[in-house]
Protein backbone atom coordinates (compact mmCIF):
# COMPACT_ATOMS: atom_id res chain seq x y z
CA UNK A 1 0.00 0.00 0.00
CA UNK A 2 1.48 3.50 -0.88
CA UNK A 3 -0.42 6.91 0.10
CA UNK A 4 0.72 8.60 -3.28
CA UNK A 5 -0.87 5.21 -5.39
CA UNK A 6 -3.04 6.19 -8.34
CA UNK A 7 -3.91 3.73 -11.23
CA UNK A 8 -0.36 2.45 -12.03
CA UNK A 9 1.56 -0.28 -10.63
CA UNK A 10 5.52 0.60 -10.30
CA UNK A 11 7.82 -2.07 -11.67
CA UNK A 12 8.81 -4.76 -8.80
CA UNK A 13 12.48 -4.02 -9.25
CA UNK A 14 11.80 -0.27 -9.38
CA UNK A 15 10.25 -0.33 -6.04
CA UNK A 16 12.30 -2.75 -4.70
CA UNK A 17 15.80 -0.74 -5.46
CA UNK A 18 14.11 2.46 -4.58
CA UNK A 19 12.60 1.82 -1.08
CA UNK A 20 15.92 -0.14 -0.36
CA UNK A 21 16.44 -0.89 3.59
CA UNK A 22 13.45 1.72 4.78
CA UNK A 23 11.19 -0.71 6.18
CA UNK A 24 14.36 -1.65 8.63
CA UNK A 25 15.39 1.47 9.51
CA UNK A 26 11.58 2.80 9.29
CA UNK A 27 11.07 0.80 12.75
CA UNK A 28 13.18 3.36 14.78
CA UNK A 29 10.97 6.36 13.28
CA UNK A 30 7.50 5.09 14.59
CA UNK A 31 7.19 5.76 17.55
CA UNK A 32 8.44 9.76 16.34
CA UNK A 33 5.52 8.93 13.42
CA UNK A 34 2.62 8.97 15.48
CA UNK A 35 4.22 11.90 18.00
CA UNK A 36 4.39 13.90 15.01
CA UNK A 37 0.73 12.75 14.17
CA UNK A 38 -0.71 13.54 17.41
CA UNK A 39 0.06 16.96 17.41
CA UNK A 40 -0.91 17.87 13.83
CA UNK A 41 -4.32 16.25 13.89
CA UNK A 42 -4.74 18.17 17.44
CA UNK A 43 -3.93 21.07 14.64
CA UNK A 44 -6.18 20.23 12.21
CA UNK A 45 -9.23 20.08 14.60
CA UNK A 46 -8.06 23.20 15.74
CA UNK A 47 -8.44 24.85 12.31
CA UNK A 48 -11.97 23.21 11.56
CA UNK A 49 -10.34 19.90 9.78
CA UNK A 50 -11.18 17.24 12.05
CA UNK A 51 -14.28 17.48 14.31
CA UNK A 52 -13.96 17.24 17.86
CA UNK A 53 -15.18 13.48 17.18
CA UNK A 54 -12.83 12.66 14.76
CA UNK A 55 -9.97 14.24 16.61
CA UNK A 56 -10.79 11.90 19.50
CA UNK A 57 -11.26 8.60 17.83
CA UNK A 58 -7.83 9.59 16.04
CA UNK A 59 -5.82 10.53 18.58
CA UNK A 60 -7.00 7.25 21.52
CA UNK A 61 -6.27 4.84 17.86
CA UNK A 62 -2.55 6.65 17.67
CA UNK A 63 -1.76 6.10 21.02
CA UNK A 64 -2.56 2.60 20.86
CA UNK A 65 0.11 2.18 18.15
CA UNK A 66 2.45 4.20 20.35
CA UNK A 67 1.90 1.28 22.91
CA UNK A 68 2.21 -1.73 20.37
CA UNK A 69 5.56 0.42 19.32
CA UNK A 70 6.93 0.31 22.72
CA UNK A 71 5.95 -2.97 23.63
CA UNK A 72 7.90 -4.44 20.03
CA UNK A 73 4.08 -5.31 18.54
CA UNK A 74 4.68 -2.98 15.50
CA UNK A 75 5.79 -4.27 12.47
CA UNK A 76 5.65 -2.73 8.91
CA UNK A 77 4.12 -4.86 6.21
CA UNK A 78 6.14 -6.11 3.32
CA UNK A 79 3.46 -4.80 1.14
CA UNK A 80 3.67 -1.52 3.09
CA UNK A 81 6.09 1.49 1.76
CA UNK A 82 7.36 2.93 4.71
CA UNK A 83 6.33 3.83 8.39
CA UNK A 84 3.90 6.81 7.76
CA UNK A 85 1.87 4.10 5.14
CA UNK A 86 1.58 1.55 7.79
CA UNK A 87 0.48 4.01 10.86
CA UNK A 88 -2.29 5.46 8.31
CA UNK A 89 -3.02 2.23 7.02
CA UNK A 90 -3.56 0.84 10.48
CA UNK A 91 -5.04 4.14 11.83
CA UNK A 92 -7.81 3.94 8.79
CA UNK A 93 -8.31 0.04 9.43
CA UNK A 94 -9.47 1.13 12.82
CA UNK A 95 -11.47 4.44 12.96
CA UNK A 96 -12.38 4.49 9.25
CA UNK A 97 -12.63 7.82 7.22
CA UNK A 98 -11.31 9.47 9.87
CA UNK A 99 -8.05 8.12 9.52
CA UNK A 100 -7.93 8.90 6.23
CA UNK A 101 -8.13 13.20 6.83
CA UNK A 102 -4.88 12.71 8.81
CA UNK A 103 -2.49 13.56 6.06
CA UNK A 104 -4.40 16.99 5.01
CA UNK A 105 -1.83 19.97 5.13
CA UNK A 106 1.34 18.11 5.28
CA UNK A 107 3.78 15.96 2.87
CA UNK A 108 5.61 12.98 3.27
CA UNK A 109 8.40 15.32 2.95
CA UNK A 110 7.72 17.56 6.05
CA UNK A 111 6.11 14.42 7.67
CA UNK A 112 9.74 12.62 8.03
CA UNK A 113 11.57 15.98 8.67
CA UNK A 114 9.46 15.88 12.08
CA UNK A 115 9.97 12.47 12.48
CA UNK A 116 13.91 12.39 12.21
CA UNK A 117 14.08 15.78 14.02
CA UNK A 118 11.82 13.88 17.13
CA UNK A 119 14.16 10.79 16.44
CA UNK A 120 17.38 12.82 16.36
CA UNK A 121 16.37 14.62 19.77
CA UNK A 122 15.67 10.88 21.44
CA UNK A 123 19.10 9.50 20.31
CA UNK A 124 21.15 12.76 21.15
CA UNK A 125 19.27 12.68 25.36
CA UNK A 126 20.58 8.65 25.69
CA UNK A 127 24.03 9.69 24.04
CA UNK A 128 24.33 12.76 26.33
CA UNK A 129 22.97 10.76 29.54
CA UNK A 130 25.57 7.94 28.96
CA UNK A 131 28.42 11.01 28.14
CA UNK A 132 27.11 12.10 31.56
CA UNK A 133 27.53 8.89 33.14
CA UNK A 134 31.20 8.58 31.45
CA UNK A 135 32.20 11.67 32.93
CA UNK A 136 31.16 11.48 36.62
CA UNK A 137 33.18 7.66 35.90
CA UNK A 138 36.00 9.84 35.09
CA UNK A 139 36.10 12.59 37.54
CA UNK A 140 36.07 10.11 40.39
CA UNK A 141 38.74 7.58 39.12
CA UNK A 142 40.81 10.79 38.50
CA UNK A 143 39.81 12.14 42.34
CA UNK A 144 40.72 8.85 44.00
CA UNK A 145 44.05 8.56 42.02
CA UNK A 146 44.92 12.46 41.49
CA UNK A 147 48.25 12.08 43.96
CA UNK A 148 49.63 8.68 42.30
CA UNK A 149 52.22 10.23 39.19
CA UNK A 150 52.90 8.95 35.43
CA UNK A 151 55.00 9.84 32.98
CA UNK A 152 54.12 12.29 30.85
CA UNK A 153 55.14 12.36 26.78
CA UNK A 154 55.51 14.60 23.70
CA UNK A 155 56.72 13.17 20.90
CA UNK A 156 56.19 10.01 22.71
CA UNK A 157 59.71 10.72 24.48
CA UNK A 158 59.45 11.03 28.13
CA UNK A 159 58.71 14.57 28.86
CA UNK A 160 57.46 15.65 32.79
CA UNK A 161 55.56 14.15 35.30
CA UNK A 162 52.14 13.62 34.77
CA UNK A 163 49.41 12.20 36.71
CA UNK A 164 46.54 9.20 37.02
CA UNK A 165 44.66 12.43 38.10
CA UNK A 166 45.53 14.72 35.03
CA UNK A 167 45.10 11.90 33.08
CA UNK A 168 41.43 11.12 33.62
CA UNK A 169 40.66 14.45 34.07
CA UNK A 170 41.98 15.35 30.75
CA UNK A 171 39.37 13.25 28.99
CA UNK A 172 36.79 14.19 31.46
CA UNK A 173 37.11 17.72 30.48
CA UNK A 174 37.58 16.89 26.32
CA UNK A 175 33.84 15.39 27.16
CA UNK A 176 32.78 19.08 28.42
CA UNK A 177 34.04 20.85 25.22
CA UNK A 178 32.47 17.67 22.95
CA UNK A 179 29.06 18.40 24.89
CA UNK A 180 29.28 22.00 22.97
CA UNK A 181 28.72 20.51 19.76
CA UNK A 182 26.35 17.81 20.69
CA UNK A 183 24.47 20.84 22.36
CA UNK A 184 24.67 22.35 18.70
CA UNK A 185 23.11 19.75 16.95
CA UNK A 186 20.21 19.43 19.60
CA UNK A 187 19.89 23.19 18.88
CA UNK A 188 19.52 22.39 14.92
CA UNK A 189 17.18 19.70 16.04
CA UNK A 190 14.99 21.19 18.44
CA UNK A 191 13.40 23.53 15.56
CA UNK A 192 9.92 22.51 14.20
CA UNK A 193 9.72 21.91 10.58
CA UNK A 194 6.01 20.18 10.35
CA UNK A 195 3.68 22.50 8.02
CA UNK A 196 6.23 22.97 5.55
CA UNK A 197 4.39 20.24 3.32
CA UNK A 198 6.37 19.34 0.47
CA UNK A 199 8.82 22.41 0.67
CA UNK A 200 6.42 24.93 -0.08
CA UNK A 201 3.92 25.38 2.47
CA UNK A 202 0.23 24.72 2.00
CA UNK A 203 -3.16 26.82 1.22
CA UNK A 204 -4.58 25.41 4.71
CA UNK A 205 -4.70 28.06 7.40
CA UNK A 206 -1.75 25.57 9.57
CA UNK A 207 -1.14 26.66 13.27
CA UNK A 208 2.78 25.85 13.14
CA UNK A 209 3.43 27.47 16.22
CA UNK A 210 0.66 25.43 17.64
CA UNK A 211 2.62 21.90 16.75
CA UNK A 212 5.68 23.32 17.55
CA UNK A 213 4.77 24.10 21.40
CA UNK A 214 2.80 20.51 21.81
CA UNK A 215 5.95 18.78 20.28
CA UNK A 216 8.13 20.73 22.66
CA UNK A 217 10.48 22.12 19.81
CA UNK A 218 11.80 25.71 21.11
CA UNK A 219 11.24 27.01 17.19
CA UNK A 220 10.43 26.47 13.61
CA UNK A 221 12.46 26.53 10.99
CA UNK A 222 10.23 29.46 8.99
CA UNK A 223 11.41 29.32 5.47
CA UNK A 224 9.61 25.99 4.28
CA UNK A 225 12.00 25.76 1.47
CA UNK A 226 14.79 25.80 4.42
CA UNK A 227 12.91 23.66 6.57
CA UNK A 228 13.62 21.30 3.22
CA UNK A 229 17.45 22.17 2.79
CA UNK A 230 17.56 21.54 6.11
CA UNK A 231 17.18 18.08 5.76
CA UNK A 232 21.23 16.81 5.10
CA UNK A 233 22.61 20.00 6.92
CA UNK A 234 20.88 18.38 9.99
CA UNK A 235 22.25 14.80 9.88
CA UNK A 236 25.51 16.32 9.21
CA UNK A 237 25.70 18.75 11.97
CA UNK A 238 24.75 16.02 14.17
CA UNK A 239 27.77 13.60 12.94
CA UNK A 240 29.64 16.36 13.66
CA UNK A 241 29.04 16.67 17.04
CA UNK A 242 29.14 12.68 17.51
CA UNK A 243 32.34 12.55 15.97
CA UNK A 244 33.73 14.91 18.84
CA UNK A 245 32.70 12.65 21.02
CA UNK A 246 33.85 9.69 19.21
CA UNK A 247 37.46 11.23 18.75
CA UNK A 248 37.84 11.61 22.97
CA UNK A 249 36.51 8.08 22.83
CA UNK A 250 39.05 6.70 20.45
CA UNK A 251 42.25 8.91 21.91
CA UNK A 252 41.77 7.25 25.16
CA UNK A 253 41.07 3.71 23.62
CA UNK A 254 44.61 4.47 22.12
CA UNK A 255 45.92 5.56 25.74
CA UNK A 256 44.76 2.49 27.20
CA UNK A 257 46.20 0.06 24.27
CA UNK A 258 49.76 1.72 25.38
CA UNK A 259 49.34 2.07 28.80
CA UNK A 260 48.43 -1.63 29.45
CA UNK A 261 51.55 -2.41 27.41
CA UNK A 262 54.04 -4.35 29.19
CA UNK A 263 56.36 -2.01 27.68
CA UNK A 264 54.47 0.39 29.87
CA UNK A 265 52.48 -1.76 32.63
CA UNK A 266 51.00 1.46 33.80
CA UNK A 267 47.09 0.14 33.92
CA UNK A 268 45.62 -3.33 34.18
CA UNK A 269 42.39 -5.03 33.78
CA UNK A 270 41.20 -8.05 35.01
CA UNK A 271 41.85 -11.40 32.63
CA UNK A 272 38.13 -11.77 31.80
CA UNK A 273 37.96 -8.96 30.05
CA UNK A 274 40.55 -9.12 28.01
CA UNK A 275 40.95 -11.75 25.51
CA UNK A 276 43.90 -14.02 24.69
CA UNK A 277 46.05 -15.83 21.88
CA UNK A 278 44.93 -19.36 20.24
CA UNK A 279 48.94 -19.55 20.28
CA UNK A 280 51.02 -17.54 23.01
CA UNK A 281 49.21 -18.43 26.15
CA UNK A 282 50.61 -15.19 28.20
CA UNK A 283 48.65 -12.69 25.75
CA UNK A 284 45.65 -10.47 27.50
CA UNK A 285 44.73 -8.42 24.46
CA UNK A 286 42.74 -5.03 24.82
CA UNK A 287 40.60 -6.25 22.27
CA UNK A 288 37.88 -3.87 23.65
CA UNK A 289 39.13 -0.53 23.05
CA UNK A 290 40.87 -1.64 19.86
CA UNK A 291 37.68 -2.30 18.81
CA UNK A 292 36.23 1.32 20.57
CA UNK A 293 39.06 2.90 18.66
CA UNK A 294 38.49 1.60 15.65
CA UNK A 295 34.41 2.15 16.20
CA UNK A 296 34.93 5.62 16.84
CA UNK A 297 37.41 6.42 14.29
CA UNK A 298 34.79 5.41 11.62
CA UNK A 299 32.05 7.56 13.39
CA UNK A 300 34.59 10.32 12.54
CA UNK A 301 34.23 9.21 8.89
CA UNK A 302 30.63 9.82 9.17
CA UNK A 303 30.32 14.02 9.09
CA UNK A 304 32.41 13.42 5.39
CA UNK A 305 29.89 10.56 4.14
CA UNK A 306 27.20 12.80 4.63
CA UNK A 307 28.35 15.91 3.20
CA UNK A 308 29.73 13.90 0.09
CA UNK A 309 25.88 12.48 -0.32
CA UNK A 310 24.42 16.04 0.06
CA UNK A 311 27.00 18.16 -2.01
CA UNK A 312 25.59 20.12 -4.50
CA UNK A 313 22.33 18.95 -4.30
CA UNK A 314 19.61 21.68 -5.13
CA UNK A 315 16.87 22.96 -3.21
CA UNK A 316 13.92 20.65 -2.70
CA UNK A 317 13.87 17.21 -1.58
CA UNK A 318 15.58 14.34 -3.74
CA UNK A 319 15.73 11.01 -2.95
CA UNK A 320 19.40 10.21 -2.27
CA UNK A 321 18.75 11.91 1.52
CA UNK A 322 16.56 8.84 1.79
CA UNK A 323 20.00 7.05 2.31
CA UNK A 324 21.08 9.23 5.04
CA UNK A 325 19.65 6.84 7.84
CA UNK A 326 21.43 4.03 6.49
CA UNK A 327 24.97 6.09 7.57
CA UNK A 328 23.68 8.16 10.70
CA UNK A 329 21.29 5.40 12.46
CA UNK A 330 23.47 2.34 12.54
CA UNK A 331 26.19 5.09 14.37
CA UNK A 332 23.87 5.84 17.64
CA UNK A 333 23.91 2.29 18.47
CA UNK A 334 27.52 1.90 17.64
CA UNK A 335 28.71 5.21 19.82
CA UNK A 336 26.27 4.19 22.71
CA UNK A 337 27.52 0.81 22.65
CA UNK A 338 31.36 2.42 22.77
CA UNK A 339 30.58 4.82 25.76
CA UNK A 340 28.86 1.75 27.61
CA UNK A 341 31.41 -0.74 27.13
CA UNK A 342 34.11 2.03 28.13
CA UNK A 343 32.12 3.12 31.09
CA UNK A 344 32.23 -0.56 32.32
CA UNK A 345 35.80 -1.06 31.75
CA UNK A 346 36.53 1.47 33.69
CA UNK A 347 34.49 0.06 36.51
CA UNK A 348 37.23 -2.45 36.56
CA UNK A 349 40.65 -0.81 36.29
CA UNK A 350 43.60 -0.81 38.32
CA UNK A 351 46.32 1.30 38.42
CA UNK A 352 50.37 0.89 39.43
CA UNK A 353 50.96 3.07 41.94
CA UNK A 354 54.95 3.22 41.70
CA UNK A 355 55.64 3.84 38.17
CA UNK A 356 57.93 6.29 39.09
CA UNK A 357 60.32 4.75 40.51
CA UNK A 358 62.15 2.67 37.42
CA UNK A 359 65.15 4.65 36.98
CA UNK A 360 64.41 4.97 33.31
CA UNK A 361 62.16 7.89 34.15
CA UNK A 362 64.79 9.72 36.15
CA UNK A 363 64.64 12.45 33.40
CA UNK A 364 61.11 13.82 33.71
CA UNK A 365 61.95 15.58 36.41
CA UNK A 366 64.90 17.40 34.72
CA UNK A 367 62.49 20.52 34.46
CA UNK A 368 61.77 20.72 38.34
CA UNK A 369 65.39 20.54 38.88
CA UNK A 370 65.83 23.30 35.99
CA UNK A 371 62.82 25.33 38.39
CA UNK A 372 64.71 25.07 41.14
CA UNK A 373 67.72 26.55 40.18
CA UNK A 374 65.95 29.72 38.75
CA UNK A 375 64.05 29.73 42.34
CA UNK A 376 67.40 30.64 43.82
CA UNK A 377 67.83 32.81 41.42
CA UNK A 378 69.94 31.55 38.37
CA UNK A 379 68.69 32.96 34.88
CA UNK A 380 66.39 30.21 33.16
CA UNK A 381 68.61 29.62 30.19
CA UNK A 382 71.76 29.57 32.07
CA UNK A 383 70.02 26.73 34.77
CA UNK A 384 68.66 24.94 31.60
CA UNK A 385 72.65 24.50 29.92
CA UNK A 386 73.51 23.63 33.79
CA UNK A 387 71.19 20.84 34.27
CA UNK A 388 71.44 19.96 30.25
CA UNK A 389 75.13 19.47 30.73
CA UNK A 390 74.79 17.49 34.11
CA UNK A 391 72.28 15.10 31.67
CA UNK A 392 75.18 14.36 29.33
CA UNK A 393 78.10 14.03 32.45
CA UNK A 394 75.59 11.06 33.82
CA UNK A 395 75.80 13.44 37.01
CA UNK A 396 71.85 14.84 36.84
CA UNK A 397 70.19 14.15 40.33
CA UNK A 398 66.75 14.25 40.38
CA UNK A 399 64.26 16.20 42.56
CA UNK A 400 61.08 13.90 42.80
CA UNK A 401 59.00 16.62 44.75
CA UNK A 402 56.55 18.03 42.24
CA UNK A 403 55.76 21.11 43.40
CA UNK A 404 52.40 22.31 40.86
CA UNK A 405 49.89 24.30 42.16
CA UNK A 406 48.50 26.50 39.20
CA UNK A 407 44.64 25.72 38.15
CA UNK A 408 44.75 22.46 36.43
CA UNK A 409 47.97 21.47 37.71
CA UNK A 410 48.84 17.82 39.44
CA UNK A 411 48.49 19.27 42.60
CA UNK A 412 45.78 21.42 41.68
CA UNK A 413 43.00 19.35 39.32
CA UNK A 414 40.31 21.85 39.67
CA UNK A 415 37.72 19.16 39.21
CA UNK A 416 35.33 20.84 40.47
CA UNK A 417 35.27 23.63 37.76
CA UNK A 418 35.08 20.98 35.14
CA UNK A 419 32.09 19.54 36.69
CA UNK A 420 30.57 22.84 36.98
CA UNK A 421 30.97 23.18 33.30
CA UNK A 422 29.68 20.24 32.76
CA UNK A 423 26.48 20.04 34.53
CA UNK A 424 25.87 23.96 33.11
CA UNK A 425 26.15 22.04 29.64
CA UNK A 426 23.82 19.50 30.39
CA UNK A 427 21.49 21.73 31.44
CA UNK A 428 21.60 24.06 28.57
CA UNK A 429 20.13 21.07 26.42
CA UNK A 430 16.14 21.59 28.22
CA UNK A 431 15.39 18.01 28.15
CA UNK A 432 12.66 18.27 30.67
CA UNK A 433 10.92 20.50 28.57
CA UNK A 434 10.58 18.49 25.69
CA UNK A 435 10.00 15.09 28.44
CA UNK A 436 6.93 17.14 29.63
CA UNK A 437 6.01 18.36 26.19
CA UNK A 438 5.79 14.53 24.92
CA UNK A 439 4.70 13.26 28.43
CA UNK A 440 1.29 16.17 27.92
CA UNK A 441 0.62 15.18 24.26
CA UNK A 442 0.59 11.14 25.12
CA UNK A 443 -1.76 11.44 28.01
Amino acid sequence: MKIWQKNIDVDSFVESFTVGNDRALDLQLAAADVLGSLAHTQMLNSIGLLSDDELKVVQDELKNIYRDIEENKFTIEDSVEDVHSQIEMLLTERVGDAGKKIHSGRSRNDQVLVDLKLYFRSEIQSLVLQVEELFRKLIELSDKHQNILIPGYTHLQIAMPSSFGLWFGAYAESLVDDLELMKASWKVCNKNPLGSAAGYGSSFPLNRRMTTNLLGFDDLNYNVVYAQMGRGKTERILAQGMSAVAATLAKFAMDVCLFINQNFGFISFPANLTTGSSIMPHKKNPDVFELVRARCNKIQALPNEIALMTTNLPSGYHRDLQLLKENLFPAFQSLSECLEITTFMLDHISVKEDVLDDPKYDYLFSVEVVNNEVLQGIPFREAYRNIGLAIEQGTFKPSKAVQHTHEGSIGNLCNQEIVRMFDENIAAFGFPKVENALSQLLK
